[in-house]
């Protein structure tokens, strides 16, 4: 995979997510790749920041959403979050492969679907945001 995988996941996340961080003010796309064959795009304001991960050893997508709180930073994985607000019902709802473009789009489709389902209940009342990512095992 490498460097020309990563920047298919770059091109693919702003093209699925760059409505929604104008829509809800958040800064981004922070682009970065390590040499942990690692890939990831942050998209942050208020306090709430979206991680779109690309793991090339394991080839596949994540998505967490990242709140900073008075004792310091608490993340979750959108999927954990969705159960935990019942938005979904259970675990299996979206993918997470990335063996080639067309199973990176359809994973990252999926798991922005849920970030746009949660955003309202993580921008809203920090409290509550909170509790929730408690919840969903944040940490």
């Amino acid at each position: 995979m490498g460097v020309p995988a990563a920047k298919v996941f770059f091109a693919e996340v702003r093209t699925l997510f760059a409505e929604a961080a104008e829509r809800w003010g958040l800064e981004g796309p922070g682009e970065r790749t390590s040499d942990l064959l690692l890939a990831t795009s942050r998209y942050s304001g208020g306090g709430l920041t979206y991680e779109f991960y690309f793991e090339w050893f394991e080839v596949h997508v994540k998505v967490r959403a990242v709140l900073e709180t008075e004792t310091g930073k608490v993340k979750a994985d959108v999927e954990q979050l969705a159960i935990a607000a019942g938005v979904v019902e259970k675990r299996g709802g979206v993918s997470y492969s990335a063996q080639n473009q067309k199973q990176m789009k359809k994973s990252l489709e999926g798991q922005a679907r849920y970030v746009e389902l949660l955003h309202p209940f993580l921008s809203g009342d920090r409290e509550a945001a909170e509790e929730l990512m408690r919840k969903a095992g944040a940490r």
